[in-house]
């Protein structure tokens, strides 16, 4: 489980460099996104990974693992989003972006661990088209959640279904490193 720990660490680390320098360039512009368009960004990259495994060729260059990334820190941007529950027009400093992000990639972390624990690591046996067709699954849920009025019976809600893409899209980034699928 420590190799697990610091795979995941290494594969959240360059997603959250990524993420500080494009808050540094543009800001928090992606403040102004609701849910539902969070969901749509994490959709469009999930949707190009499964076209590209399906049809085995790409035109644009951009790489699997850098959707994966996306899908990670849009998944925190909807996490963040949640919690602060009023999108809008604000430019939060970078400092307070980077605390929330960690906030967020820690609760994912924790609950991936207690998850290994459980399942005894069976993402490793999985595929990246399993990822992909998971995380598309799992917007899906959200976006029914959402028809809902952001209400389940008794099914977990939003929150935890962004924690599921996180940490689906931070296996997949392990998987690649390994040099696996």
């Amino acid at each position: 489980m420590s190799q697990t720990s610091a795979q995941y660490d290494q594969a959240i680390a360059s997603c959250s460099d990524i993420f500080i320098k494009k808050t540094k360039d543009y800001g928090t512009a992606w403040r102004v996104l609701r849910i539902i368009s969070v969901v749509d960004q994490i959709f469009i990259k999930a949707l190009r990974i499964r076209t590209i495994q399906d049809k085995g060729i790409q035109k644009v260059g951009d790489a699997i693992q850098d959707e994966f990334k996306g899908i990670i820190n849009y998944s925190v941007i909807g996490l963040i989003q949640l919690k602060l529950d009023d999108p809008k027009v604000e430019d939060m400093p970078v400092e307070q972006v980077q605390a929330l992000y960690q906030e967020y990639v820690n609760f994912a972390k924790t609950t991936m661990m207690d998850k290994n624990h459980d399942y005894g690591e069976a993402w490793r046996d999985m595929s990246q088209e399993s990822y992909a067709d998971l995380i598309l699954v799992k917007l899906l849920r959200i976006r029914q959640i959402l028809n809902n009025d952001g209400k389940t019976l008794i099914s977990e809600g939003i929150d935890a279904n962004f924690v599921d893409i996180l940490n689906y899209a931070a296996f997949a980034l392990i998987q690649i490193s390994e040099g696996k699928h």
